[in-house]
C-alpha cells in the first residue's frame, strides 16, 4: 500500500457497510475526492454476517419445509436429509462473492480503499493504526453496530450465541432458546425451526415483534405456535447456567420463574454502536446518547466537519436506511439541490421469517394516537387465487388510511413474499398516494399484488373478492 502519510481528501467514510460504501460510492460520482476506511470485512456487517448470508440461511430453510411437504403438491421424496455444513459453506460464499462485489465497486468508481483502523484525531485527521494518517474536509463515521448483551446474559460462543456464531453452526442444536423476538431473534428461530430444532421464545414485551402493528404481530404468533415454537412474552431470562453440552434458563414471567433446558441461546435482545476507539474523545462535539451518535437531520453531529450514518447513529438500524443516510450526507456535502432529509416513517421494515412480515408508515395504533381518525382496509390471503395456487394461504395485508385526506398513513403485511411486494406501498408514500390513485391502479392477475388493491378497497368499504 502507498504511503498515506501526506493524503487528502475531500470525504473520508469510517466503514465500509452499506452506509459507508455507498456514502463513499456517491461521494465519488459527485467528483469529490474520497477514501473508505476498513478495519475488517468490506461490506460491513450486513453483507458478511447479517442480511445477506442470513437469507441464504432461510432460503435452506424454506427448501427445508418444502421438501417435507411435497405430498400437498403431488410430489413424494424418500430419505431427505441435509449437511449443514455445506448449508452453511453456500451462506458464506455468497457473503464473499458480495463483499468481493462491493470491492469492485469502489475500484470501479475511483474510490480509494484503505484497509486498516481509524480514529479521529482532531479537526479533518484521522489517524490510522498502520502508522499513516489522513486528512479529509468532511469524516463520515460509518461504524455500524454490534450485538447488545446484559449483566448476566453474556456470550460464550459455545452455548450461548450472538448472530455470529448462530450464523455457522458446526451441528444443528436440538433445541434453541431465542431471547428477544425481534427481527433478528424471529429470523433465527425461524430458521433453526424449519430445520428441526425445538425453538423457545422469550420477549420482555408484551407480545412478538413489538414495533410491528399489533395484529400482524398476533398473525404472525399464531402462525409460529403452529410451527410448533414455544413462545413466552412479558417474560425475562433471569439467568442462565451451563447444563452438561447446553444450557439451563430461569424464566422470570406473569406466573412466576420456571426453568427451560437447551442445548443452545441466541442472544438477539438488540444492538448497540460503534462508538469506542473511534477518537470520539479527540473531537469534544461529538456527542453519544444511549450507544449511539447524536445527528442532526443531515447527518451532521456537532462537530463542523464530522457526519456519522447508519447503525451508529441508531434505529431503526436497517442497511437500506443507512445506504439512504449515505446518500443523503454526501449529496448535502456537495451542494446537491432538492436534497431532503430522510423521513424515517417512509423506510419499509422486513423480517424474513415463515411467513415474512413486512411494514412501512404508522401502525394503526400509532396513526390513532398521532390524531388521525383512520380507515382501515384488510384482505387475507385465503382469498387470493395466487396465494392458493403456490400453496401459501396464511397472510393478511393491512392497510391504514387518513379517512379525512385519503393519505396512506401506513401498510403492514404478513405471508408469502411480502418483503418482495412492501416497495409498492413504499413507492404509494413517496409519491403521497391517496386512496383514489391505488384504487385506480391496475394489479395484474393473478398475483399476490391485487391483495394489496383489494386491502385498499376494504378501507373504503369496496373490496370485491371477499
Amino acid at each position: 500500500m502507498a504511503d498515506q502519510t501526506q493524503d487528502r481528501y475531500d470525504v473520508v467514510v469510517v466503514g465500509s457497510g452499506p452506509g459507508g460504501y455507498v456514502a463513499g460510492i456517491r461521494a465519488a460520482q459527485l467528483g469529490l475526492k474520497t477514501a473508505v476506511v476498513e478495519r475488517e470485512h468490506v461490506g460491513g456487517i450486513c453483507l458478511n454476517w447479517g442480511c445477506i448470508p442470513t437469507k441464504a440461511l432461510l432460503r435452506a430453510s424454506e427448501i427445508h419445509h418444502l421438501l417435507h411437504h411435497l405430498d400437498e403438491f403431488g410430489f413424494s421424496a424418500k430419505d431427505i436429509s441435509f449437511d449443514l455444513q455445506k448449508v452453511v459453506k453456500r451462506s458464506r460464499g455468497v457473503a464473499g462473492q458480495l463483499s468481493r462485489g462491493v470491492r469492485h465497486l469502489l475500484k470501479k468508481n475511483k474510490v480509494t480503499l484503505i484497509e486498516a483502523t481509524a480514529r479521529l484525531a482532531g479537526a479533518g485527521r484521522l489517524a490510522l493504526d498502520n502508522g499513516a494518517s489522513l486528512e479529509a474536509k468532511h469524516i463520515i463515521l460509518a461504524t455500524g453496530a454490534r450485538a447488545r448483551t446484559l449483566p448476566g446474559l453474556e456470550p460464550d460462543g459455545q452455548r450461548i450465541w450472538t448472530y455470529k456464531e448462530a450464523m455457522v453452526p458446526e451441528a444443528m442444536p436440538g433445541s434453541v432458546l431465542v431471547v428477544g423476538s425481534g427481527a433478528i431473534g424471529i429470523e433465527f428461530a425461524s430458521f433453526f425451526r424449519a430445520m428441526g430444532a425445538e425453538v423457545t421464545v422469550v420477549e420482555i414485551l408484551d407480545r412478538i415483534l413489538p414495533v410491528e402493528d399489533e395484529e400482524i404481530s398476533a398473525f404472525a404468533r399464531k402462525a409460529f405456535e403452529k410451527q410448533g415454537m414455544t413462545i413466552h412474552t412479558e417474560t425475562r431470562v433471569a439467568g442462565l447456567k451451563p447444563n452438561g453440552g447446553g444450557v439451563t434458563a430461569t424464566l422470570a414471567g406473569p406466573s412466576g420463574e420456571s426453568t427451560v433446558s437447551v442445548d443452545r441461546v441466541i442472544l438477539a435482545i438488540g444492538i448497540t454502536g460503534n462508538v469506542e476507539d473511534v477518537g470520539l474523545e479527540n473531537t469534544p462535539g461529538v456527542a453519544v446518547d444511549r450507544g449511539h451518535i447524536v445527528v442532526d437531520e443531515w447527518l451532521r453531529t456537532g462537530e463542523p466537519g464530522v457526519y456519522a450514518i447508519g447503525d451508529v447513529v441508531g434505529p431503526p438500524w436497517l442497511a437500506h436506511k443507512a445506504s439512504h443516510e449515505g446518500v443523503i450526507c454526501v449529496e448535502k456535502i456537495a451542494g446537491v439541490e432538492g436534497v431532503h432529509p430522510l423521513d424515517t416513517s417512509a423506510v419499509p421494515g422486513c423480517t424474513y421469517c415463515t411467513p415474512q412480515i413486512a411494514s412501512v408508515g404508522l401502525t394503526e395504533a400509532a396513526a390513532r394516537a398521532a390524531g388521525h381518525e383512520v380507515r382501515v382496509g384488510r384482505f387475507p390471503y385465503l382469498g387470493n387465487g395466487k396465494a392458493l395456487a403456490l400453496g401459501e394461504p396464511e397472510g393478511l395485508v393491512k392497510t391504514v388510511f387518513d379517512a379525512a385526506t385519503g393519505e396512506l398513513l401506513g401498510a403492514h403485511m404478513v405471508g408469502a413474499e411480502v418483503t418482495e411486494l412492501i416497495q409498492g406501498y413504499g413507492i404509494a408514500r413517496q409519491l403521497e398516494t391517496t386512496e383514489t390513485d391505488l384504487m385506480h391502479t391496475v394489479f395484474p392477475h393473478p398475483t399476490l399484488s391485487e391483495m394489496m388493491h383489494e386491502s385498499v378497497l376494504d378501507a373504503y368499504g369496496r373490496a370485491i373478492h371477499f
